[in-house]
């Protein structure tokens, strides 16, 4: 479809609409519905169980797993084949366990948002439901109303449309019939109603010009399904795997042809590969890593959190860069007035978004406003001039309103005061009234007062300005001079400044109840109302925890950019020196210059979802790891495009809420600082989990490595590798990850992960904790092979067994010594190492154990040469543990 319908003429919409003000005829409509579709956006179908089971096996690491246990399986180790298999199916059924719930939950939150619409066929009204709305349709527009689909304004009565789910602009937009010049935005488009937004006041009438994906929305919707985007362990995971592929590949085939060249069999060698390849691929890792998301995401769920996604928790701990809507995330979304500017005096008026209740300040001193008639007679004359409800939702546990936004504001204002309307016009009735006029830029109302009628007139300080010649001072009619006219627009400026919206108020006696435009001059000037959209409560105290965690807060805003300032600002976001960037800059600058500029800018005002895209992108090309938070529409692109999404579950869309990862179900901001700390604990613990199992694996790599090369037998069977890599590591891995979060996880800038997972310090301390145990191993082994085999491969066995013990405990910490680490902090760890102390002494002297693994008992001097010998891969660890911290 044209979408320069804002352009043109009524008659020219009409035309080539080929409908009239009448409708169309129901057969029409019938005719259209077939060759439009439905009025719906595309809806991704939820997944089965099914689906979702068999998707937790897309995983390189899965695959090489799946590959391991056919290997084993081939080779006769039926049991070990078996627990691979067990491992891998327990992995899925706890991720679709969490997935689907998720997913069910969603279902639960999501409203039904093919709400009835109001249509005219066959000249008649009718209601039908929006999907059955089509491109001709005449629309009828009511207050409260969802706005079915995208058209063109035909009649305005003061409507007023609720448009920040789809611009981010706060502010409800006045609607208008008449046709604009060409080259406006969305946003600029006065005389266009769009899919999805919400009609606040007034009423009118408009002809459908899109439907379905033929909308702005439906844009968006479109723009979303080709952005990819990753979550950042899945990507690290993917390295890993492919580092784990061509280490196994290198070192079995290095190994392999090491020992054919030195005389071993080609079927010994190979027997033994395939179990060394098997040790090296870290079967628990899928499994423990579950288990560390599942928990994080179970303690999320505690905090009203809901994660999509296992891996989505993880990713939060790593962003550096925290994107944030203003509207609805950063602010309330609810305007209120927090100055109050009368009689010479300037008002603080506190409290918590539409409630009607909070205490006054006057030069920062809390004081009586029963003492001030002056704050008083301004707060009456508020009342008088909105039309809006304010109400207590049992449900939600809230206050709510109904109607213009701005009107609201007045009215609570009013309310905090003791003026309630109803009591006030029971006493005062109104008589008359002009309804807030664009044009005319004010709401006049008149009311009868001791049996005279009076004029209360709120609007635009400029138009109000002009309208008086007085101004109220001390309860008296003073004549308004130059210089006080000029200093009055002085302190409006000032307001303004501050990101006030302003309104002005003033009032006058009437000769008569007749009220109209003309007649509304001579007007009394009595002070100015200045308005916020109040920020939410927890949001400062996010973004100071953010920056201390080392994470930068920015705002990405379709409001203006006074505005945004002023909320940055109050948010502790913006600080004189930042930069702020609009949509209009972006669109000046290169992607070169823009990534430039990322560095010093904190606020981005007046974009739109296309700029966000470009902002989102821009910070990922620098290689930073991103989060944005939103709840709107026009937040669905970024969200996705980010590396973590998170939506507002109360106040988002469903739009947002789809493309999301995360979603806060309470709404509360400081919640993903709390999801942050998560984050950070749970690629900790990943990190603790990955060291024990690759150091360990690495041991016996060298062990055998040093085996082939020293021409001694090799110290391991492959039997003996299988029951270490499952038993003794399939429990203390496990246990490991049930380790407690650190300390200070928040205190300072967090640690930036690596590709694969491991960084240098994690190497080196592989390495360092791989030497003792090869070297030990390779002591014992050397010291029996020549007169007892049997004794000797115990030996070896249960030394690396040992090792394997003390080195999950050496894990618990990069920094912080075994010693002075409360061992019973980690229950599991301490159940686990029991439980294997058990079972390796089942399998040196238990008979079918022996005959399996080729062991033979061993005297308690024995026993206490081995623990000797393990030992020091703690006094090693502990050794670097001191030098790092120092």
């Amino acid at each position: 479809m044209n979408n320069n319908f804002y352009t043109q003429s009524l008659p020219d919409v009409f035309a080539k609409l080929r409908t009239s003000k009448r409708g169309l005829s129901a057969e029409e409509a019938i005719r259209r519905l077939e060759e439009y579709g439905p009025n719906k956006l595309p809806e991704a179908k939820a997944d089965s169980l099914a689906v979702i089971f068999l998707r937790q096996f897309q995983s390189p690491l899965i695959y090489i797993l799946l590959a391991a246990s056919a290997v084993v399986f081939i080779m006769g180790e039926t049991v070990d084949g078996s627990i691979i298999l067990a491992v891998l199916l327990f992995n899925a059924i706890v991720g679709t366990i969490q997935e689907g719930k998720a997913q069910n939950t969603l279902l639960a939150l999501k409203r039904f948002t093919e709400t009835q619409a109001t249509a005219l066929r066959d000249g008649k009204e009718i209601i039908t439901s929006d999907i059955e709305i089509v491109p001709g349709d005449i629309i009828i527009l009511q207050e409260g109303e969802k706005v079915p689909a995208d058209a063109r304004i035909t009649l305005s009565q003061n409507l007023k449309v609720d448009e920040a789910a789809l611009t981010g602009e706060s502010e409800p937009v006045h609607k208008v019939a008449d046709a604009l010049d060409s080259g406006a935005s969305v946003e600029e488009q006065r005389n266009m109603i769009f899919k999805g937004t919400h009609i606040v006041a007034g009423n009118g009438r408009a002809v459908v010009t899109g439907t379905a994906l033929d909308t702005a929305i439906g844009k968006i919707a479109k723009e979303i399904t080709a952005i990819e985007s990753e979550i950042p362990l899945k990507a690290n995971i993917r390295y890993l795997s492919r580092l784990i592929i061509a280490a196994v590949a290198a070192i079995s085939t290095f190994l392999f042809l090491v020992g054919v060249f030195s005389g071993k069999t080609v079927v010994e060698m190979f027997a033994t590969v395939v179990s060394l390849s098997v040790s090296i691929i870290p079967e628990g890792l899928p499994i423990v890593m579950t288990l560390v998301l599942a928990s994080g995401v179970w303690r999320m769920s505690k905090r009203n959190a809901l994660v999509k996604k296992l891996q989505a928790v993880e990713a939060l701990g790593q962003a550096r860069i925290i994107a944030v809507d203003k509207t609805g995330t950063i602010t309330k979304n609810e305007m209120v007035i927090q100055r109050a500017y009368v009689d010479g005096k300037t008002f603080d008026i506190e409290g918590v978004g539409y409630e009607p209740k909070g205490e006054v300040f006057l030069n920062r001193a809390a004081v009586d406003a029963a003492n001030h008639p002056e704050l008083l007679f301004i707060a009456k004359l508020a009342a008088f001039s909105t039309n809006a409800r304010v109400m207590f939702s049992e449900e939600r546990k809230e206050w709510r309103i109904s109607g213009d936004p701005t009107e609201a504001a007045l009215l609570v204002f009013s309310q905090k005061l003791g003026f309630h309307k109803d009591e006030l016009i029971y006493e005062s009735p109104i008589v008359a009234e002009i309804p807030f006029d664009y044009r005319l830029k004010y709401h006049a109302t008149a009311y009868r007062e001791d049996n005279r009628p009076f004029l209360s007139v709120i609007g635009a300080p400029e138009a109000i300005l002009e309208l008086s010649d007085k101004v109220w001072r001390e309860g008296k009619e003073l004549p308004l001079s130059k210089q006080e006219r000029e200093e009055l627009e002085s302190i409006f400026l000032s307001l303004s400044r501050e990101g006030l919206r302003v309104v002005a108020v003033a009032q006058r006696r009437m000769s008569s109840e007749t009220l109209k435009p003309e007649s509304v001059d001579g007007l009394v000037f009595v002070g100015f109302l200045g308005m916020k959209d109040a920020l939410r409560p927890e949001a400062a105290g996010a973004v100071k925890n953010a920056a201390s965690a080392g994470m930068r807060v920015v705002m990405i805003t379709g409001d203006h950019k006074v505005t945004a300032e002023a909320i940055a600002r109050d948010a502790g976001i913006f600080r004189d020196g930042d930069l702020i960037l609009t949509g209009r800059d972006i669109d000046a600058l290169t992607e070169k210059e823009l990534s430039e500029k990322l560095g010093s800018v904190l606020v981005f005002a007046r974009v739109t979802p296309e700029h966000k895209l470009r902002i989102i992108q821009a910070y990922k090309a620098r290689g930073e790891i991103v989060a944005m938070t939103g709840d709107g529409v026009n937040d669905a692109p970024s969200l996705v495009a980010a590396d973590l999404g998170v939506a507002m579950g109360k106040i988002g869309t469903e739009v947002a809420k789809e493309a999301s990862d995360i979603v806060l179900l309470d709404d509360n901001f400081g919640s993903i600082i709390s999801a942050v700390e998560e984050g950070r604990g749970i690629y900790k613990t990943i990190k603790k989990v990955i060291l024990y199992l690759f150091s360990t694996s690495m041991g016996e790599v060298f062990a055998i490595a040093g085996a082939l090369f020293m021409g001694i037998p090799l110290p391991l069977l492959p039997a003996q590798i299988i029951w270490l890599n499952f038993v003794t590591d399939g429990f203390l891995d496990v246990a490991l990850a049930m380790e407690p979060k650190e300390k200070g996880l928040l205190s300072g800038s967090f640690e930036r992960p690596k590709k694969y997972l491991i960084d240098k310090l994690m190497a080196y301390r592989m390495i360092i904790m791989a030497v003792p145990m090869a070297v030990g191993a390779l002591y014992l082994f050397s010291r029996y092979y020549e007169t007892d085999m049997a004794k000797a491969w115990t030996m070896a066995l249960t030394v690396l067994a040992v090792f394997q013990w003390f080195n999950a405990w050496n894990c618990r910490s990069e920094d912080k010594s075994i010693f002075k680490t409360n061992p019973f902090s980690n229950k599991f760890l301490v159940g686990a190492t029991f439980i294997i102390i058990v079972l390796q002494i089942f399998a040196v002297y238990h008979p079918v154990m022996q005959r399996i693994l080729r062991t033979v008992p061993l005297a308690l001097s024995e026993w206490l040469v081995i623990i000797a010998i393990a030992a020091s891969i703690v006094i090693v660890e502990e050794t670097r543990k001191f030098f790092y911290r120092r």
